[in-house]
């Protein structure tokens, strides 16, 4: 049965990015607060202020402005971009070398600092140095079956360390020492400090592609096999049960209390507390899918779109007009961690009273009676 958790909302359209060329498709994006950049097919970053309006009857839109946009002067597209905004730098890979570029400007940092032979790279949400002016960054390097650990200040790079895998690692989320890999033919967690390795469950890269995403604090989530959503901890062990994703996902992002995934034709919403999917948006063309601070982005080769959340307590009334209790309930408990406490409490005793009412109005007395309790 569906919720209104979301709501899809136009945020960068096609005339605003590439105006009538058509052969311009976008590659990558990373947003920081108000700032959305985009890097394309053509070697190319645009940077937009996005600015979200919310009209009188609650209706939320978004304008996206164009600040500028910077050729990277390669023929290479750019393939990830990752702002550091402490050290107001924005990391792009282009042609297997990571860049640092000022976020405001987009030019070069003036020492030419960059890391070269990266296929892919992450930041370490969960850094180990301490050192606010720094950003840990890991990248899987050109050179076969080998991670390497990265320290990146405002204008220089500083290797920290070389770790060699099992198998050639196609995909790589980070959480302190921790590595969470897909390989070849499985996940593992690796520490990159001692070198002990940690066995997850088998995957096959060459069918589908890895999904590995850090959710929180040691707990990752990864696209395993028969199309279900994993979660996995630093330990090894899942302290919630799967999801159920179609088998071609393509993209997974978080908005507690739900994950959100997308595949060649739909986007889905699954709650992380009961697990059950609870919304489908129908989405074609889509091909990236992140979560940047709390806000959700899509984007298909062409145009960027954010997902909305509808306010939980919203979601929480209509799950009870509907009479879904339990639901409600679980739900309502879940938003504890996203509410004021006192807040919370004036909104549970409430949301447990009509819940009671409803039970009492089915003759579930029993169940009433527990509720207005």
């Amino acid at each position: 049965m569906s919720v209104k958790a979301f709501k899809l909302v136009s945020a960068v359209e096609q005339e605003m990015l590439m105006g009538d060329k058509n052969y311009i498709n976008i590659e990558c994006i990373e947003c920081c607060g108000k700032n959305l950049y985009i890097g394309t097919n053509d070697c190319f970053i645009y940077h937009f202020l996005l600015d979200e309006k919310v009209s009188t009857a609650g209706k939320i839109t978004f304008a996206a402005t164009k600040q500028l946009h910077k050729y990277l002067g390669l023929k290479k597209p750019v393939s990830e971009l990752k702002a550091a905004s402490a050290l107001t730098r924005l990391l792009v890979l282009c042609d297997n070398t990571i860049t640092l570029v000022n976020m405001i400007n987009l030019e070069p940092v003036p020492t030419g600092a960059r890391i070269k032979g990266a296929v892919t790279f992450t930041l370490n949400e969960n850094p180990v140095s301490g050192d606010p002016f720094c950003v840990e960054v890991c990248i899987i390097s050109v050179k076969r079956r080998t991670i390497q650990m990265f320290m990146v200040f405002e204008d220089r790079v500083q290797i920290v360390k070389e770790v060699f895998t099992p198998e050639q690692p196609c995909a790589v989320a980070v959480d302190g020492y921790y590595l969470c890999l897909a390989l070849t033919t499985q996940y593992i967690i690796l520490n990159y400090n001692t070198g002990v390795s940690q066995d997850l469950f088998p995957y096959c890269s060459d069918e589908k592609r890895p999904i590995v995403k850090r959710i929180g604090r040691q707990e990752f989530l990864l696209a395993g096999p028969g199309g279900l959503g994993m979660f996995a901890t630093v330990d090894g062990i899942s302290q919630r049960a799967p999801v159920h994703w179609s088998e071609n996902v393509i993209g997974a992002a978080l908005c507690f209390p739900y994950v959100v995934a997308l595949d060649d034709e739909f986007i889905t919403v699954h709650s992380m507390l009961d697990q059950q999917q609870k919304q489908t948006l129908p989405f074609k063309e889509g091909h990236i899918l992140q979560d940047f601070e709390g806000k959700v982005i899509v984007a298909t080769n062409k145009a960027v779109y954010i997902l909305v959340p509808l306010p939980l307590e919203k979601q929480i009334q209509d799950l009870l007009a509907s009479h879904r209790v339990e639901e409600a309930l679980v739900l309502a408990k879940g938003a504890r961690r996203n509410i004021p406490k006192e807040k919370f409490q004036v909104m549970y005793k409430r949301i447990l009273q009509q819940a009671g009412f409803i039970q009492f109005a089915q003759l579930q007395f029993l169940e009433a009676k527990e509720l207005f309790r």
